[in-house]
């Protein structure tokens, strides 16, 4: 019984929808690399903007996850650590794509990754200390300028060349952007967990 009423809460659809964004996931990156439209005569920049609209898709089931779990009030320990991990797969995976097609230097894609892995170790120090650390709007910013920035990249070769010059200026726009609430979240969160780290004690939080 116990066992049964387990997987009910695993297989919720929410969770259902967060496990197919993650299954999502290879499927983008094989449209993105993967040299198919050379056998249907398709350009490199149709492939793009066909990869960015995948991406766009998979990235609006964040929102519809999170709709089904609060509004049916199944709100999981399994939704709660897959969620962010698709998220975070996702875009790992576009900035990582980006760089194999030259589209973006490495040196964002760093800032971002070393974010990440900061994060996920404080939220380790937490979680082994029975601490929950409050998320922000910072992190869901980031999370949305992330992804506008990525679409930008994506669909930025399918363009005409006089229009070119002005969506790689919004597009480094939209990333810098991204970045700097990469950062400010970052901090912002490493200063709710200040006293986890030993830099301060609970009450000053």
């Amino acid at each position: 019984m116990t066992s049964s009423r387990k997987r009910s809460e695993v297989w919720t659809p929410a969770n259902i929808v967060t496990i197919i964004r993650i299954c999502l996931v290879p499927v983008f990156v094989v449209v993105l690399l993967a040299p198919w439209n050379h056998f249907l005569d398709i350009s490199d920049g149709f492939k793009g903007l066909i990869a960015a609209v995948i991406f766009a898709l998979i990235s609006c089931t964040d929102w519809v996850d999170g709709y089904l779990a609060r509004s049916r009030n199944e709100v999981t320990d399994f939704g709660k650590f897959m969620d962010p991990l698709a998220d975070k797969i996702l875009v790992t995976a576009a900035l990582i794509s980006l760089v194999e097609l030259q589209l973006l230097p490495a040196w964002p894609v760093l800032i971002i990754l070393a974010r990440e892995f900061i994060v996920s170790g404080v939220r380790m120090v937490a979680a082994s200390k029975g601490s929950v650390i409050a998320a922000s709007w910072y992190g869901k910013a980031k999370t949305v300028s992330q992804i506008i920035a990525i679409i930008c990249f994506l669909i930025k070769g399918s363009f005409a060349p006089e229009a070119l010059g002005l969506l790689t200026s919004f597009s480094w726009f939209v990333m810098i952007i991204a970045l700097i609430l990469t950062i400010i979240s970052m901090m912002d969160y490493l200063s709710k967990a200040r006293h986890l780290l030993g830099f301060g004690t609970a009450e000053d939080n």
